[in-house]
């Protein structure tokens, strides 16, 4: 789905991604995890082209991102930030057929895809009529998701997506969020600081510490076989229990 090339990525003297050669396979689900500040969210916008590299190349479906595709290549890609990321001013239903609208897709083919979304997420009907102030945190978040699976993306990249709900909401959600995947059969790269999350949704966990990926695998994988004494250390400080 993704292949990097020994991608790099700084702002300023901070060298925030070091080179990074890395694929991201099709239908998996992958979970990029490590404190505040390794480079977890810089990557994954590097990934939909929010930014660009220093250096190296990415591709997306056997094509490298170029500044002269990636707006064609971004509408087969679903982005989720925290809180939704909803224009305030639009309704829910107004969020989620944005870019089909702007694709000059037919009403009736919107609004079917849109109901179609709010079955799916377990959104109420009646929230498509709402403003976002008018919505709960989780309904927004819902509205989010919907709005990034409009268009039926190849991937979605979610960049901790419920990082800012209360535990419970949260808990609904992430049940929901990992039988949507499973059910579209879904490739998604994620984005989160909370390594119970991140062996709830990955097939695969990728841990970042200072721009760089210290271990590859799966979660049961940094616990039993850490990479070394940093893997140790975060995985302990999580208190993530021993299987």
């Amino acid at each position: 789905m993704f292949s990097l090339q020994n991608v790099s990525k700084s702002f300023g003297d901070l060298q925030v991604v070091k080179p990074t050669t890395i694929a991201f396979h099709e239908g998996e689900s992958t979970v990029l995890i490590g404190p505040s500040g390794c480079g977890k969210s810089t990557l994954l916008r590097l990934l939909i082209g929010l930014i660009v590299p220093d250096s190296g190349t990415i591709e997306f479906g056997g094509e490298r991102l170029t500044s002269s595709n990636i707006l064609s290549q971004r509408q087969r890609m679903g982005y989720v930030i925290q809180d939704g990321g909803l224009f305030p001013h639009l309704t829910a239903q107004e969020n989620v057929g944005l870019l089909a609208k702007h694709l000059r897709w037919d009403k009736g083919k919107i609004d079917k895809r849109v109901r179609e979304l709010a079955e799916l997420t377990r959104l109420p009907h009646t929230a498509l009529n709402r403003y976002p102030l008018q919505m709960s945190g989780g309904q927004r978040q819902r509205v989010g998701i919907m709005r990034a699976l409009m268009l039926d993306p190849a991937v979605v990249l979610l960049d901790e997506p419920m990082g800012a709900l209360d535990p419970l909401v949260r808990f609904d959600l992430q049940e929901d969020l990992r039988n949507i995947f499973r059910t579209l059969r879904k490739t998604s790269i994620m984005v989160t600081h909370d390594m119970g999350e991140a062996g709830f949704f990955g097939d695969r966990v990728l841990l970042l510490s200072e721009g760089s990926i210290v271990q590859d695998g799966q979660l049961q994988d940094l616990i039993d076989r850490p990479a070394n004494e940093y893997v140790t250390r975060f995985i302990n400080a999580q208190r993530i229990p021993h299987a």
